[in-house]
């Protein structure tokens, strides 16, 4: 019988163990990261040996500045097709089509080659984030540990999640949104084995970030105030408009990619050309280059004038969307992040102007529609919510964050099929889950399904007789399978049709005798999901249920066709609509 499922067994203590080191690893290749990245800038734009993490924004190249992201992007371009083709694009789709499809596993050289081409390509301008190339470093580097180790495939999967989040929450200080967004983006399933060492891995992420750049939020702005019910229907107002905006960026993006896709030049070049763009707009508007926290920042303080906001909102785009299209490395939260900021903080200060009487605040405004864009977007939505209160560590944004993410996540569903992060991998044929509900077979006993009015055979009756009883083609003849009991009526095992019309059987071979192995049987206290469990590894399609109490005793069949049965009520739970009270009714006389 198979054994009943355990939420948690001490293995998971194991996991728990590795992926808590990991996330202390992690946390030291983030800064390490940074570190390079702010090198890189630094010798990039203002020709000095300086490992701080600054923006390129204040350069005196002049037009020399174009030149910069177009040799990075060169540099990425011969990287990826020299060393893994990997390496390009923002790291978490790629991520997504190794668990799905590879059990897992990452090529160990994406662990160095993704985040030193991601800082190449950040360091000399790039409009990325760094949180994408730490995040995919990070899922990299757990599976590369995990491969070393002998593990299952969930396990594996476990400890890819854990990396990341621990990469997403050395960067951000954002613990809570750093596991919901490898449950949402990443492991496809909350269960206790796989959350418990991503929390962890993640607790000790930020733990080491809290001693390596202190606790203050990553996302500083003024205290916001309680929101009233007319601003609360404002910003899920807000929400709705940046759902539309956000299917808008992700269609845009793709569109831009298909474009570079019909150039008549290998692939390896169309970084340098995206980096071109990339130059030409930070030439006119030097906030566009590199990753932008101070950018985030200044919006939400609301230390940017409100032209400003609309051109730094407009051009960040086109510069991202152009160098993401063109293949280079790096990431689309903090693009997505401005973006988005940008644009709710030009609307806040609109709407403060014109309808003061709704109190909408521009600073939240600007916090609402930063996380409705990556909500819209990604479909993370709890990741969109969360991660936007623990940046800036505002409790009272959290019931419009909670409006606003919720209505883009409702737009962006309707709108558009895939997200930013699937479409590409959906384009290759991977499957991507975007629903995670309970198993519905997990719910239901084998007792509430199987078939008790079992036709079983006596082991005494001889193969004459019982195939003078098929023959007569009676209503209980029709079974493929039938159980064979003993003078006491205990189970003895199972013979097929197949066993019985063997045409090397004497007739009066006793029905006894065909039983060549012991009853593969479930209990009727299991679940449906193990028994199904059990029938894939036994290789069998029916299984013999038996008494909780008495386990020799017989008490019923489960069949395929009884799991099928048990779907059945699911799809008509889901899908046929009925009323089970009408008010308007009377009702009927006694």
């Amino acid at each position: 019988m198979p054994r009943q499922f355990r939420p948690l067994d001490w293995r998971v203590l194991w996991i728990a163990f590795v992926a808590m080191l990991l996330g202390g690893v992690v946390a030291v290749v983030a800064k390490v990261l940074t570190a390079l990245i702010g090198l890189i800038t630094n010798l990039s734009f203002y020709g000095r040996w300086s490992y701080d993490f600054g923006s390129p924004a204040g350069n005196h190249l002049g037009l020399w500045v174009i030149a910069v992201p177009a040799i990075g992007g060169l540099i990425v371009g011969v990287m990826a097709r020299w060393g893994s083709r990997a390496i390009r694009g923002h790291g978490i789709p790629e991520a997504m089509e190794q668990v799905l499809l590879n059990e897992s596993r990452i090529p160990p050289r994406i662990t160095w080659l993704k985040p030193v081409s991601s800082a190449i390509a950040i360091g000399t301008g790039g409009p990325f984030g760094a949180e994408g190339p730490i995040i995919a470093t990070g899922g990299a580097l757990g599976s590369l540990i995990a491969q070393l180790m002998h593990v299952t495939a969930d396990e594996r999967k476990t400890l890819l999640a854990a990396g990341a989040a621990a990469g997403m929450a050395a960067v951000f200080s954002a613990p809570i949104s750093a596991v919901l967004l490898a449950v949402e983006l990443l492991l496809f399933e909350r269960r206790a084995r796989s959350l418990i060492p991503v929390a962890l891995a993640a607790t000790v992420g930020t733990g080491f970030r809290y001693v390596l750049e202190g606790n203050a939020p990553m996302f500083p702005m003024p205290a916001l105030e309680t929101p009233t019910l007319s601003a609360i229907a404002a910003y899920i107002v807000l929400g709705v408009l940046v759902g539309v905006v956000s299917v808008w960026i992700t269609k845009l993006t793709y569109a831009i990619e298909d474009h570079f896709e019909k150039l008549p030049i290998h692939w390896m070049w169309w970084p340098a050309l995206g980096g071109i763009v990339v130059g030409i707009v930070g030439y006119y508007m030097p906030l566009t280059l590199g990753v932008g926290y101070t950018n985030i920042s200044a919006v939400l303080s609301g230390s940017i004038g409100m032209s400003a906001m609309l051109a730094l909102c407009l051009l960040k785009l086109l510069s991202w969307s152009v160098a993401l299209g063109s293949g280079t490395s790096g990431g689309t939260l903090a693009p997505l992040f401005t973006i988005g900021g940008a644009m709710g903080g030009v609307l806040g200060m609109a709407l403060a102007n014109v309808a003061p009487w709704l109190h909408v605040d521009p600073h939240l405004a600007a916090l609402v529609c930063m996380a409705a864009i990556f909500a819209g977007a990604s479909r993370a939505f709890l990741t969109s919510v969360v991660f936007a209160f623990e940046t800036t560590q505002q409790p009272h944004g959290l019931l419009p964050l909670l409006g606003a993410c919720a209505a883009a996540y409702l737009v962006s569903g309707l709108l558009m099929r895939n997200t930013i992060m699937t479409e590409k991998i959906v384009r290759r044929g991977v499957r991507v889950p975007s629903d995670y509900a309970a198993d519905y077979l997990d719910q239901i006993y084998v007792r509430d399904a199987c078939s008790r009015d079992v036709v079983s055979l006596k082991a005494e009756q001889t193969v004459a007789d019982v195939r003078q009883w098929l023959a007569s083609q009676g209503a209980n003849t029709k079974h493929q399978g039938f159980p064979v009991l003993d003078a006491q009526g205990q189970v003895m095992g199972v013979i097929t049709r197949r066993q019985l019309y063997d045409a090397n059987l004497a007739l009066d071979t006793s029905v006894q005798a065909l039983i060549k192995v012991a009853p593969i049987v479930v209990r009727e206290d299991h679940t449906l999901r193990e028994a199904a469990d059990h029938m894939v590894e036994r290789e069998v399609g029916r299984l013999v249920v038996v008494s909780k109490d008495k386990p020799h005793r017989m008490v019923g069949i489960i069949t395929r066709g009884d799991l099928l049965v048990a779907h059945a009520q699911r799809l008509r739970e889901a899908r046929y609509a009925s009323r089970h009270l009408d008010l308007g009714r009377k009702p009927a006389a006694p």
